[in-house]
């Protein structure tokens, strides 16, 4: 591989790893905020048991967030220096903004709302948690806001001195129509991910909580206790039959209901905003609309492709097998008889439109033709646990099967891989540009401002960028294992007994350390 393909890998690794744990934090911050608000209102010890519990899964994933994502930033400068000088006039103000608003709002109150139990009056304490969940949300707005930039320049002029794009429209980069539909997308598969995370561990925690009641009865009757499951969580280590399924009926049972009915909700909404992602796409990267389908020749009324076979990178041998009649051109302007352009065609418009004839313009068709798939499919997982906790938790029933709850606790990587999918995408279905042309205003100015991804690398050899790739594979790979190990302690141990003490305002008792809840 060249310098590009080795760039692009090493940029790809590390987004893919640290997009892994972006979602859970914005997604789990406002329902952790739900959680305290609820115990902040109501008084019920079980769902400040709630918050504090999900609080240590969420400090672990923020931790390992911030690190990966500072890092994420370096990338600009370590192996795509031209592209970051190309569009360094851009991108400093929405990165400075996310970087002075966004991100400084949630890592100053993420401090006092961690250090504050127990010291910061409650409704202040409250107030923290929930401006940490508007920090981390505003943070992914100016993030998208700049990636859209990318997918749909605007905002900007040329700048014939320096030879690159000017913005002389801030208001315009950081309200791009790109920006105004990718934003919601992606909040909403957070609010997926979080949500399908909280509902599939409280379902386990019935389940287990159920099947070791059950244990416990039966040795009760046969005086033979050899037969009950041991059990790591130190708050269920002298637990009662009794007990076990009091916690299912006032913990569990309740914070489940929450995050299933968000994952309906979120479900919703990203079938909205997918929808409409898909017709600005059809207007502004109709390349991409065409590489999702392997569409390789203009059609009138276009077909959505189910499956296809072939060398799916080739035009010239990719046979569609499963269809669906003119369901493409609906997805692209909601009409059934619309015309979506080809791939072949669509190449040879952009090589005599920027008079670059060998240049090739379509992405790789593989890639995108099955990211596309794959993140539908994958979101799937979210629906079985959304209708499978429902199903079994109708009728104020809080008995979950063993079985079921080992089920839903397979599907709980279904989000990340359905979030990551649509990641690579959204970028693979971008190439070859870094910096795609203004299609939809393709007049003067906007149609210049473009840069291909192999003039946007830094000017070093393959075997700097291969040290630098390898040694973040192999850090990330290792952080990966420290990130499930933590995750998988912490879901086990459960919520301690303790968790359930409101704490004091001025208190000093070891029993009131304010990082009680975080190790």
């Amino acid at each position: 591989m060249d310098v590009v393909d080795i760039s692009r890998w090493q940029f790809g690794i590390t987004t893919v790893y640290h997009f892994i744990l972006v979602p859970l934090t914005i997604g789990l911050a406002p329902l952790i905020a739900v959680m305290q608000t609820v115990w902040h209102r109501t008084g019920n010890e079980q769902w400040l048991r709630a918050t504090k519990f999900f609080s240590k899964l969420f400090l672990i994933n923020f931790a390992l967030g911030v690190a990966t994502g500072i890092v994420q930033e370096f990338q600009f400068g370590m192996n795509w220096s031209e592209y970051s000088r190309y569009v360094a006039d851009v991108f400093g103000a929405p990165l400075a903004m996310e970087g002075l608003v966004a991100f400084f709002l949630e890592s100053t109150f993420i401090g006092l709302w961690i250090f504050g139990w127990g010291r910061l009056p409650r409704r202040v304490h409250l107030a923290c948690i929930w401006l940490v969940a508007i920090g981390v949300n505003a943070s992914a707005y100016f993030i998208i806001a700049a990636n859209s930039f990318m997918q749909h320049p605007v905002g900007v002029v040329w700048d014939d001195v320096r030879m690159r794009p000017r913005m002389n429209n801030f208001l315009a980069v950081i309200t791009n129509n790109t920006t105004l539909v990718a934003f919601p997308h992606v909040i909403a598969g957070a609010f997926l991910t979080a949500s399908t995370f909280v509902a599939v561990i409280c379902l386990w925690w019935m389940a287990r909580n159920g099947y070791r009641a059950r244990k416990l009865e039966q040795a009760s009757l046969s005086g033979d206790d050899t037969q009950v499951p041991a059990t790591t969580s130190p708050s269920q280590i002298d637990a009662t039959p009794e007990r076990l399924r009091h916690d299912n009926v006032t913990l569990w049972r309740p914070v489940a209901l929450l995050g299933l009915w968000v994952v309906i909700a979120s479900g919703i909404a990203l079938f909205i905003t997918g929808d409409q992602q898909a017709r600005l796409m059809f207007k502004q990267q109709p390349m991409k609309m065409a590489a999702a389908e392997s569409l390789c020749e203009t059609e009138t009324g276009a077909s959505f492709s189910v499956l296809s076979i072939g060398r799916q990178n080739n035009c010239d041998n990719i046979e569609h097998v499963i269809q669906i009649p003119n369901m493409l051109s609906f997805l692209s302007d909601h009409s059934f008889d619309s015309t979506v352009q080809g791939v072949n065609e669509l190449q040879a418009q952009y090589q005599q439109a920027l008079n670059m004839p060998n240049q090739n313009f379509a992405p790789n068709l593989f890639v995108t033709y099955w990211g596309f798939r794959a993140m539908i499919t994958w979101a799937l997982g979210s629906v079985v646990v959304a209708i499978g906790g429902l199903w079994f938790l109708r009728r104020g029933r809080s008995e979950i099967p063993r079985k079921v709850g080992t089920v839903m606790l397979w599907m709980l990587p279904t989000p990340f891989l359905a979030n990551a999918s649509g990641w690579i995408f959204t970028e693979m279905g971008r190439q070859p540009w870094v910096v795609v042309p203004n299609w939809a205003d393709a007049d003067g100015d906007p149609l210049r401002i473009h840069m291909l991804v192999q003039d946007g690398v830094s000017n070093h050899t393959p075997p700097i960028v291969w040290t630098s790739l390898i040694g973040f594979t192999v850090l990330y790979g290792a952080l990966g294992v420290v990130w499930f190990y933590l995750q998988r302690r912490y879901v086990i141990e459960g919520p301690g007994e303790k968790d359930a003490i409101a704490p004091d305002v001025g208190a000093d008792s070891d029993s009131d350390k304010p990082l009680s809840f975080s190790y």
